[in-house]
């Protein structure tokens, strides 16, 4: 009744808003390129001079500027890194015009101009719990093995916990990786981290932007419960072809693009491609320059390919197709191996009707993961997932006003074997359809943003339907400080065959709607099979002079259903045994919890100098029907300090640091050790001269914390350009400076403690040409 209510005025605010649609005014439209290599030019402003009426460009260069009424005006474009550019507009009443702008790279670099579109930004969108990346962001941090990398950046955002470097995966506000969505170009990325955590399969070189919902999302994303990874890639270079080639003892890459129809100042329309390939050397190059990591090496082994065709209209229209293949091997501690790859392709397009304030996107991706785990102990482990998403949005410029609303449908099939720690089997194999719509409408009133939003998610294999409004706020007291509210209602479907309470554990499956789930939970019949959540986040920007911004968010997710491995189950859930307890028969458990926080940071950014300081303080629990623990993943407190400094007349030389402190993450202690007598010959069975299992009695769940954890890595560029249409690339870093031994884990078996990276010094090279 609640969310009834609640979806009930969301719907009566739209409506109430929409009485202004149709007034005699004119609208301006089209795209920003960056007039060297074709590519859109994002998040830059469009502007009439002397006015408050523009725009900001989005993710594919694309701006619309409606409700202009009619005359004579002088039309500002204005981007960092670029000239200014400006030109006369003639608007007439109900009349559209379409432009294709170029700017052209400029000499130096506009005070102000960063500072001011991102401010604008700031005052026109809601932007609560979201955190916005580009490439030249990501290369402000030391480079660990001499190439930049998302994996490492998304370490540093407000409550982003990391939790190891071998093995590590990333855990945000609570969420895990699961519960955490991740697109490319529109299509899901299944796991796009490798097994040494510094690394992700994304080549930087080929992305253009990232956005990292962290919380409190709106209704255009859907499906997981936790937060949002929505990366967008770059088109090829459209007017000349370029190569860049990369080496270090980490990794070595390849990159090609370049145009197949050339782009030109008068036409938009164009043909282009980009192929970009990664592949690790860790295996060869530690048994080389780190030997002293591990006794085995660094046995990790990844390789990552990428290939994009462009088709660009003169209008601005477009359509890409994509294909991609991403492998990870490793040999765990000598003993344990595993693999998995995530390969598929797709398609995305962009609309722009001629003499419409409307634009239309869409996609269409089909991708297939599989992981193995091989034990010489142990049985064997193999997890599956392929199927495919696609969606249709279409999104309506109203003056100051946006409606964009969609349509999306996934379809996959999950594969589970698996053994529990009681040798039980836990298998599934399971088709699930979703499908989804969903409508967000942006209302400007003076210093007020309201943002509503509603998403109809139907699961159809467990027959269910989920209504989750959303809502989204922020009220600009001043030009330099804004209060803002965002939250709503989450589910997903997903459950990931990663124990929650395994400290390390490599195998990374997946599995859907599972039926085998407990009749009651706490006592109470569960009338549900899906995973869910409710959010609430808010917070304060302020903006203390031209350079320094601070920004403070205090969140709370309710995680009211979560489903989770049964590690308890000794007997089948078979007729035989239908006097056992649910907790001794089921494949799964059912859990509850909640996690809350405050993340604040401070940002300075000149011409030359960024520094970036994060604290999070974050707090994160479950329970299930006998206990309430810890999840291995709550760290108490962290803190991040980025920063970087270009020298150099030309800005060619850029020295950067990070140094990142954790409290300690909570683990299971050992209590005792027995040996267990498995009564292999039944009643025939000597007790008094059996030679027992080697068995482990643990102690209370995670009832214990690790030391703290902290480490400083640097780094230096320099850049040469040996020609006018080449670049070379000097990086040189140091991983863990101080040689500060991290605990990663402790061997129950062997008493070992095992520690993460020790010191790791690196040299890379790239060439541009």
């Amino acid at each position: 009744m609640k969310r009834f209510t609640v979806t009930i005025i969301i719907g009566i605010s739209i409506l109430l808003s929409l009485n202004n649609l149709f007034a005699q005014t004119g609208t301006l439209k089209g795209f920003v390129y960056d007039k060297k290599t074709g590519e859109p030019v994002i998040f830059t402003n469009v502007y009439f001079k002397g006015t408050s009426i523009g725009a900001s460009t989005d993710v594919n260069g694309f701006f619309s500027i409606t409700k202009i009424p009619p005359g004579e005006y002088t039309l500002l474009i204005t981007a960092m890194g670029y000239d200014s550019l400006s030109m006369p507009i003639n608007l007439t009443a109900n009349k559209v015009i379409n432009k294709e702008l170029y700017v052209q790279p400029g000499t130096y670099q506009l005070k102000g101009v960063n500072i001011s579109a991102s401010r604008q930004a700031a005052r026109t969108e809601t932007q609560t719990s979201v955190v916005k990346i580009q490439p030249k962001e990501i290369k402000q941090l030391p480079s660990i093995g001499g190439d930049p990398d998302i994996a490492q950046y998304l370490q540093v955002l407000p409550g982003v916990i990391f939790t190891g470097d071998q093995g590590g995966q990333l855990y945000i506000r609570g969420g895990s990786p699961v519960q955490n969505m991740v697109l490319m170009d529109g299509m899901v990325v299944y796991n796009p981290f490798h097994s040494i955590g510094l690394f992700s399969v994304f080549d930087t070189d080929i992305l253009r932007h990232a956005d990292v919902h962290t919380g409190g999302f709106t209704a255009e994303y859907g499906g997981r419960i936790s937060s949002v990874m929505d990366i967008t890639t770059r088109d090829g270079n459209k007017r000349e072809t370029k190569v860049k080639l990369s080496a270090s003892p980490f990794q070595t890459k390849a990159l090609f693009e370049g145009p197949l129809k050339k782009q030109t100042d008068s036409s938009a329309s164009s043909s282009s491609f980009i192929f970009s390939a990664k592949r690790s050397l860790l295996e060869e190059s530690s048994d080389i320059l780190y030997d002293y990591v591990n006794d085995d090496g660094l046995p990790f082994n990844y390789t990552d390919i990428y290939g994009k065709l462009s088709i660009n209209g003169s209008n601005g229209s477009k359509i890409n197709l994509f294909g991609f293949n991403f492998s990870d091997n490793v040999l765990y501690r000598g003993i344990s191996e595993y693999d998995w790859t995530n390969s598929g392709g797709g398609t995305n397009f962009v609309v722009v009707p001629e003499n419409s304030d409307m634009l239309m996107d869409g996609n269409f991706a089909y991708s297939q993961y599989i992981i193995t785990q091989n034990h010489p102990e142990q049985n064997p482990r193999q997890s599956s997932i392929n199927g495919f998403n696609l969606g249709l949005n279409f999104t309506y410029f109203l003056g100051k006003n946006k409606l964009k609303y969609g349509i999306a449908m996934q379809g996959f099939k999950t594969s589970l074997e698996f053994y529990n720690s009681l040798n039980r089997k836990i298998e599934q194999t399971e088709n699930t359809t979703e499908l989804s719509g969903y409508l967000v409408y942006k209302m400007i009133f003076g210093d007020l943003i309201l943002e509503p939003s509603f998403r109809a998610h139907y699961y159809a294999s467990l027959s269910e339907f989920s209504p989750e409004p959303r809502f989204a706020a922020k009220y600009n007291v001043s030009d330099f400080l804004r209060l803002k509210l965002a939250g709503g209602l989450y589910s997903q479907n997903l459950i990931s065959t990663k124990y929650d309470r395994d400290v390390v554990n490599l195998f990374y499956g997946f599995v859907s709607g599972p039926e085998n789930l407990p009749s009651k939970f706490q006592g109470e019949e569960i009338t549900s099979k899906l995973q869910k959540a409710e959010h609430i986040v808010a917070g304060a920007e302020v903006d203390i002079n031209d350079h320094i911004t601070v920004n403070l968010e205090g969140y709370y997710k309710n995680f009211s259903q979560l489903t989770n491995l049964n590690r308890n189950k000794i007997y089948n859930d078979s007729p035989e045994y239908k006097d056992k307890p649910d907790y001794l028969k089921k494949d799964f458990i059912i859990e509850k919890g909640h996690a809350k926080g405050v993340d604040i940071n401070i940002r300075y950014r000149d011409l030359r100098l960024y520094l970036w300081a994060v604290y999070s303080l974050g707090y994160v629990e479950k329970t299930d029907d006998f206990i309430t623990y810890n999840p291995h993943y709550d760290r108490r407190h962290n803190i991040n300090l980025v920063g970087s400094y270009k020298l150099g007349k030309d800005l060619n030389w850029e020295v950067n640091a990070r140094w990142n402190f954790g409290s300690g993450f909570p683990f299971t202690p050992s209590a005792g050790y027995y040996p267990k007598v498995t009564f292999s010959d039944g009643i025939n069975s000597d007790y008094t001269s059996s030679n027992g299992d080697f068995t482990i009695f643990y102690g209370d769940i995670n009832s214990k914390r690790f030391p703290t954890y902290h480490r400083l890595d640097i780094g230096a560029t320099r850049i040469f350009y040996p020609t006018v249409n080449s670049k070379f690339e000097i990086k040189v870093s140091v991983t863990n400076v101080y040689n500060r031994q991290n605990i990663f884990y402790i061997d129950r078996i062997t008493g070992n403690r095992v520690d993460q990276l020790p010191v790791m010094p690196s040299l890379g090279v790239s060439w541009e040409f």
